[in-house]
């Protein structure tokens, strides 16, 4: 490919709404450009990494059994309200009303078609087990899309859905895409780590999750200290910490007038109190509309996905203003657990809070807050609808099974899940054993972030010049430079070398541009081509021409009759470098 022929608009300024090193290089390199919020154009040079990513995928997912599909991005609302997702995902779920009258769903995952397709098509045990899977376009409406395409509302994900007769035959396949999913990590060149992680809105009984760290991800890693247990932050299990040593004789609870504080901070300020000796009730509700209440300690966050397993798989979500007030007869931010058990349909306690001896609370009444709360004597611990358990985040201090809990970021790349029979169960899914008798399929899936791939390696790939691709995915492997457009014998050396690499099956780019060679050099070096190889007349007068890897500082001379032999050297070395060989 000649340069000349392609738009790769670069840019020298970093966009002032890019927050982190892969969006800032993919808009200044002229990979992407946004067309909306959380939406973005691949330009040329960026849609050639997705799809070496894409084909990397594909050739791993076809050789691990995979069959490729492709499913519709919109969907009838209908499926979705057959598993009941149509509320799980709330405001995160795009959808439209067409001229009809019919709602649709912009796909934001497959679950339900997927199972549709098993409905109608797989009718006894012969045909199992089987995984389809597609390459997509998906849609999530995210509140506050950013950074880039780590977290856009449109992205590219494979998503693969297994169906099966046994427990055991869902566990192979689990593990045929494990390992898969650790073949092209390991074939895309980046680092990954795997960790526990919990279902979330998509249920099921497992799940493992490929995380690349990085110190701007999102995500947030939970390790213990001696590296034998990995999980992300909603999993991570938290031991139950000492109870406090009660106080004798404690004061009965005393009601102080708060005006106009409502947070944790502000009641803190003004009680001159911490964050630690205070209890935060949490009004929420589940999808059913239950309204259920969660309390944790100040310092604490409170965990949805520890909540929504003990609701057994219920989502739930804050309740409105309006629904806190009818429960706490108090505006937001004066909720209290004193008394609360009785109006709502759950207490959920995490164990800090009912190790504490003594705390402040709000007082269920506008603009007051009480002190002396004492957990057990002022509110049950016990009880019908009251459940101690642990509903909080890890964080610094915290262990498991008495081990140092340690913490890094990380950008989940893809994820794995046995679902069950779920979704089968909902919606039809069922097969006939050998003895005629009728059951639900058991299911797994399986997804992958291509666009989350092509970010992680920028993240982890990059330095004051641009990005550093790993070969395998850098929209080309080798560029061809010539420092001098007037000069015929450069220009003709260069278009030779450019030929014969191409004859021989290299991934090669020709910068035929008429621009000053320190405009090709930062260009080559802002978009990541692993090698590059400069034509100068300066050079060709002692017969040499200079290769360099991006990585590296130092380059090469190399004789102009083995440039050929080197450069494909290079690029046999950096292949083998990602797969080990």
């Amino acid at each position: 490919m000649k340069w000349s022929k392609l738009l790769v608009p670069t840019i020298k300024e970093v966009p002032n709404d890019a927050e982190v090193p892969s969006h800032q290089l993919m808009l200044r390199a002229g990979l992407i450009r946004k067309l909306a919020s959380g939406t973005y154009i691949y330009l040329p040079m960026g849609f050639r990494t997705i799809r070496k990513i894409t084909e990397i995928v594909r050739q791993e997912m076809d050789a691990a059994g995979g069959q490729e599909v492709l499913m519709p991005s919109v969907q009838p609302m209908e499926l979705w309200a057959q598993t009941g997702r149509n509320v799980d995902y709330g405001e995160t779920l795009g959808h439209f009303t067409d001229r009809h009258g019919r709602e649709n769903v912009l796909s934001p995952t497959a679950e339900e078609v997927a199972t549709f397709i098993a409905c109608h098509e797989i009718k006894s045990y012969k045909q199992l087990p089987i995984n389809l899977y597609q390459i997509s376009f998906k849609f999530r409406d995210e509140f506050r899309p950013r950074f880039g395409v780590l977290r856009s509302r449109e992205f590219t994900m494979k998503d693969a859905y297994s169906f099966h007769a046994s427990e055991e035959c869902l566990h192979e396949t689990y593990m045929d895409m494990y390992n898969a999913y650790c073949k092209i990590f390991q074939l895309a060149g980046v680092e990954y780590v795997i960790v526990e992680a919990e279902t979330g809105e998509m249920g099921g009984s497992g799940s493992h999750q490929f995380t690349v760290p990085c110190e701007t991800g999102e995500d947030v890693i939970v390790y213990t200290e001696d590296s034998k247990y990995a999980c992300n932050i909603e999993k991570a299990p938290v031991d139950a910490v000492a109870k406090a040593e009660p106080i004798a004789d404690a004061p009965a609870i005393e009601e102080i007038r708060t005006p106009s504080v409502g947070s944790i901070e502000t009641v803190c300020e003004f009680l001159k109190a911490k964050p630690q000796e205070l209890i935060k009730t949490l009004i929420y509700k589940t999808v059913d509309d239950e309204v259920i209440a969660v309390l944790v300690r100040g310092d604490n966050e409170m965990n949805p996905e520890k909540v929504t397993q003990l609701l057994n798989g219920k989502g739930c979500e804050l309740a409105n203003e309006e629904t806190i007030e009818k429960v706490t007869s108090a505006k937001v931010g004066f909720a209290g657990p004193i008394g609360l058990a009785e109006k709502v349909a759950k207490v959920f306690i995490d164990h800090s809070v009912a190790a504490m001896a003594i705390a402040i609370t709000g007082a269920n009444k506008s603009g007051y807050h009480v002190k002396n709360v004492v957990p057990g004597r002022d509110f049950a611990l016990e009880g019908d609808n009251v459940v101690v358990a642990d509903i909080r985040n890890a964080v610094e201090g915290d262990t498991f099974e008495g081990k140092k809990l340690l913490f890094k970021r990380g950008i989940e790349v893809g994820q794995v899940f046995k679902l069950g029979a779920k979704y089968s169960k909902k919606m039809g899914a069922n097969f006939l054993d050998e003895n005629g008798k009728q059951y639900p399929c058991l299911m797994g899936c399986y997804g992958i972030g291509i666009n989350r791939i092509m970010a992680s390696a920028i993240e982890n790939g990059h330095d004051e010049n641009g990005i550093i691709w790993p070969i395998s995915i850098a929209p080309f492997e080798v560029i061809i430079t010539p420092v001098n457009h007037n000069d015929e014998e450069v220009m003709q050396v260069a278009n030779d070398l450019y030929n014969e690499l191409k004859e021989v099956g290299v991934d090669v780019i020709f910068d035929d541009r008429p621009a000053r060679g320190g405009v090709k050099f930062k260009d080559a070096d802002l978009i990541g081509i692993p090698i590059r190889v400069t034509v100068g007349g300066r050079g060709l007068k002692e017969g040499k021409l200079e290769v360099k890897m991006r990585r590296e500082a130092e380059s090469e001379n190399v004789d102009l009759d083995e440039v050929g032999l080197r450069v494909c050297q290079m690029v046999e070395q950096l292949y083998k470098e990602i797969t080990g060989e």
